[in-house]
């Protein structure tokens, strides 16, 4: 009998993926406690004409985007690192920010192209004042090149390999947003 529970259990879903799967807890992917928290650049429209400029820190444990949109000839600017993770086992991001009010949004590259260029993949979040937890399924990321959507195969979240936020929403204007952490969340059974 001893040798039938050993058995089970060394195949249950749970011991082979080292998982539980009705384990609804979130998993940290940035808590900007340290520098190790990802190499983070800025990418602003000069690269297609435009003038908005931002910046980013990592104080006080947040990682801070601060900046200026200016619409003409462009009107955005981001954020970015590299990664290299497999978020398969889970639904979607789940960040508390707080901000000037704005609409920020979220990317993942996972290097899908699609007629030779590289496809984006992003989805919107607000901001206010307040520290606030948003919640972004990875249903709601949509495929897009230049701003243009596409229809390019679904993403592939077995291999994220960067992760930006952006400042896209056709405004101009002093513009900031603070991250405290960023997790992966899985929805809990039922809802």
């Amino acid at each position: 009998m001893k040798s039938l529970i050993v058995l089970l259990l060394l195949f249950s879903p749970s011991f082979i993926t080292g998982s539980n799967p009705i384990d609804s807890s979130p998993y940290m992917l940035f808590d900007f406690e340290s520098e190790e928290n990802g190499n983070w650049q800025i990418v602003n429209d000069g690269v297609m004409g435009g003038r908005s400029k931002g910046f980013v820190a990592l104080e006080d444990g947040t990682l801070q985007f601060t900046g200026t949109t200016v619409t003409r000839g462009g009107g955005f600017t981001s954020v970015r690192t590299r990664l290299n993770h497999d978020f398969s086992e889970f639904d979607g991001l789940e960040l508390r920010v707080r901000g000037s009010g704005r609409t920020f949004e979220v990317e993942l590259s996972d290097g899908t192209r699609f007629r030779g260029r590289s496809v984006s993949r992003r989805a919107g979040f607000n901001t206010s004042e307040e520290w606030t937890v948003v919640r972004v399924p990875f249903d709601s990321f949509r495929s897009s090149i230049f701003g243009q959507q596409v229809s390019a195969a679904p993403m592939d979240i077995s291999n994220v390999l960067g992760f930006g936020l952006y400042i896209l929403d056709g405004k101009d204007g002093p513009f900031s947003l603070e991250v405290d952490e960023i997790r992966l969340y899985r929805q809990e059974s039922g809802s």
